[in-house]
């Protein structure tokens, strides 16, 4: 599967411009880390590709032509996880698949939905109706809806939140194998999600791509830019961003980013993390 962003733009109707003129390819197979601040533009970019809205400017394909006019084939090969999403709470874990299943009109349904089912480590729940799940159980469901006939374009918003560290390295696990036969799209905030398993990242800030290339890529491009002072400095300092405060026995260390380390400030190597927040604190001061 193959869609092209072609200079996409989106304005609602209260004037607010989620999405200027923005261009990606997306690619089978590959797993995209989806980045960026609260109001980036993110949520509705997955919006626009799951066809829920349509783009002001701009298009986006399928193939060779509009998404708008292949949305039956985009729906029977979605499986789509939105930050919001409702469960049926008077339903059983199966018979909420099962339900999910005839909308997406998978043949084969139950062992769809036992398969989709034990890769959640939800088959022990299958006649628990959900609104008696906790919330991090909820969460698999909404995940195991997802994954659900295996689909080709797979469309994840925060799909790791409530749940527990085991469950997210298992997820992360899934994600990562689910990549290597389609597009996984992961939209977080928990970097360590996206440098585990992802081979691309996305990063959007105030509707525009910031970055667009590997997890290492973007680390080189922090290189030089990290550093850690051995005190907490009595003031903020201008021109640099304090990422990490850390307790250690000669007392508070702070980890920052800059443009120009500061000569208290000893460099070392960037993480992911480190090289995302400098880039975004790069923007910040345009």
């Amino acid at each position: 599967m193959n869609i092209s962003i072609q200079n996409v733009e989106m304005t609602y109707s209260n004037g607010k411009q989620a999405l200027q003129g923005i261009s990606a390819p997306l690619q089978s197979p590959s797993l995209i880390g989806l980045v960026g601040p609260n109001g980036a533009g993110k949520s509705t970019l997955m919006k626009l590709l799951v066809a829920g809205l349509l783009p002001t400017k701009g298009e986006i394909l399928l193939g060779d032509s509009p998404l708008i006019s292949k949305e039956k084939e985009l729906k029977e090969n979605l499986g789509y996880l939105p930050q919001s999403f409702g469960l049926y709470d008077e339903l059983t874990v199966y018979q909420f698949l099962d339900y999910m299943a005839a909308l997406k009109g998978i043949p084969q349904s139950r062992a769809a939905i036992e398969k989709a089912m034990a890769e959640t480590n939800l088959s022990q729940y299958k006649r628990t109706r959900i609104r008696t799940l906790s919330g991090g159980q909820r969460q698999r469901v909404g995940i195991a809806q997802a994954i659900l006939g295996n689909p080709k374009l797979l469309i994840l918003d925060e799909p790791t939140v409530g749940l527990d560290p085991e469950e997210r390295i298992n997820f992360r696990n899934l994600f990562s194998k689910a990549a290597q036969d389609k597009i996984v799209l992961l939209s977080t905030h928990i970097i360590e999600d996206v440098q585990s398993i992802c081979n691309r990242i996305i990063i959007l800030h105030c509707g525009i791509i910031l970055f667009d290339g590997s997890p290492q890529e973007l680390i080189l491009a922090a290189q030089g830019h990290v550093g850690m002072i051995d005190q907490m400095p009595a003031e903020k300092e201008e021109g640099y961003h304090i990422t990490a405060r850390l307790n250690t026995l000669k007392g508070v260390c702070c980890r920052i980013v800059a443009e120009e380390l500061p000569p208290i400030a000893q460099a070392v190597d960037p993480t992911l993390e480190d090289a995302y927040m400098y880039l975004i604190a790069k923007e910040e001061k345009k």
